[in-house]
């Protein structure tokens, strides 16, 4: 495994001008965001040794370097699922790159289904802490302690002052955030109005199928994370409807103005 990771970070720092300190997953929809990165280097996933390949569609499997809000940046534009097939290990392989490389930021966007009752399709969600039901956990297994402790620390999964600047910027541009517990479920089904209610009854305020492992991965390697997730649903019992992924990916790509703004400017900050 260390092998791998090590092979791989050396191709990509081989082929990039500049390392950067600041990594962004893109999810579902979201990808649009990286027309705002200037001077782009584009590098297919297919290209680098021992990356999984993006197999959803709203994934267009492409690493980039460039620059968003002045500070370089590398993005991934279309990210792994556990529902794809792949082992957790695989599914947060890139977070573990990106360690080797020297990140220390984390930005992570996803599409969710909104359980909380004062949600409304297109809004963003600050994620504040997650719930993981994930059948698998992603550091399972033999613990390298080049990569992090046997028992990682999860009360600030999601940084705290970067969730404070995320707020305030919010406010300055008259965006409207929610904020809430997301819920990491390994799909590819939407949830059932009994499971949505069950996940409500438990803490959730969002539902999706990424993020939590990546999370945890990032939390274990010391990176500073924020997350959002923009609405693209609604499981709130009366409120109910049956959706599709072209629905998600639609409502994904009306919303991720706003949040790029956020995104933008907290790099902008952030030294």
């Amino acid at each position: 495994m260390l092998e791998k990771i090590y092979e791989t970070a050396d191709y990509l720092r081989n082929r990039a001008e500049v390392i950067p300190n600041i990594a962004i997953i893109l999810g579902t929809g979201l990808g649009e965001l990286v027309h705002e990165i200037e001077d782009k280097k584009e590098i297919s996933y297919e290209d680098i040794p021992n990356f999984p390949l993006s197999t959803v569609e709203g994934h267009s499997g492409k690493l980039i370097f460039g620059k968003l809000g002045g500070k370089d940046v590398i993005a991934m534009q279309g990210r792994f699922h556990y529902y794809e097939g792949y082992s957790m290990q695989e599914v947060t392989f890139p977070i573990r790159v990106f360690q080797a490389l020297g990140i220390q930021y984390l930005f992570v966007s996803n599409a969710a289904g909104g359980m909380n009752n004062s949600f409304e399709i297109g809004d963003i969600m600050l994620i504040e802490d997650h719930i993981n039901t994930f059948p698998e956990h992603p550091l399972r297994g033999k613990n390298y302690k080049e990569l992090g402790v046997r028992f990682p620390d999860m009360s600030n999964a999601y940084d705290k002052d970067l969730r404070r600047m995320a707020a305030e910027i919010a406010k300055e541009n008259n965006i409207k955030l929610q904020y809430g517990v997301y819920v990491g479920t390994q799909g590819p089904t939407f949830e059932t109005p009994a499971e949505y209610n069950w996940f409500r009854v438990i803490g959730g305020d969002a539902v999706g199928m990424s993020t939590v492992p990546e999370v945890i991965v990032a939390n274990h390697a010391k990176m500073k994370v924020l997350a959002f997730s923009i609405i693209t649903d609604l499981g709130v019992i009366g409120k109910i409807v049956e959706v599709t992924h072209e629905d998600v990916q639609e409502a994904a790509q009306v919303a991720q103005p706003k949040m790029a703004l956020i995104m933008k400017e907290i790099i902008k900050r952030i030294s």
